[in-house]
């Protein structure tokens, strides 16, 4: 975190640094308190513009709508963010043959083979497909 910190600001005072750190963060809580309340405002004007036409339900107010949000992450979402060990955190190389994965490893393999044998592979496999077989001069013989 440090090296990231100081990549961004190079030859900063540390405690400047630090006041623009606490700064980014105060206006990350603020952005984020505005986007809660825009939202929830959102779901309020929606369900009293379709919910009482639509269902023949009641008009909500503002916190009956953040109510609405909240419970709705608590169903469809769950709490704790991404700490379920949904897809997010299975391996995608998981359960594959390892003629089919072999992970970073084979791909660094695969790059050291470019990297060393690559032109001269690539100029035989071309030279194999495109010369004909079992003619020496090079022309295809007809019928064979």
């Amino acid at each position: 975190m440090t090296n990231r910190v100081h990549e961004m600001w190079p030859n900063v005072n540390p405690a400047v640094r630090g006041l623009r750190i606490a700064g980014m963060v105060i206006l990350g809580v603020i952005g984020a308190a505005i986007f809660a309340l825009i939202f929830g405002w959102l779901v309020m004007i929606l369900w009293n513009w379709l919910m009482p036409v639509i269902f023949h339900l009641g008009e909500i107010t503002y916190w009956e709508a953040f109510g609405i949000i909240i419970l709705a992450k608590l169903i469809f979402g769950g709490i704790g963010g991404r700490g379920h060990g949904g897809p997010k955190h299975r391996n995608p190389w998981e359960g594959r043959h390892p003629e089919q994965s072999g992970g970073r490893d084979r791909w660094r393999l695969y790059r050291e083979f470019w990297e060393q044998e690559g032109k001269q592979a690539f100029d035989n496999y071309v030279k194999d497909k495109t010369e004909p077989k079992g003619s020496p001069g090079g022309s295809p013989t007809p019928g064979a």
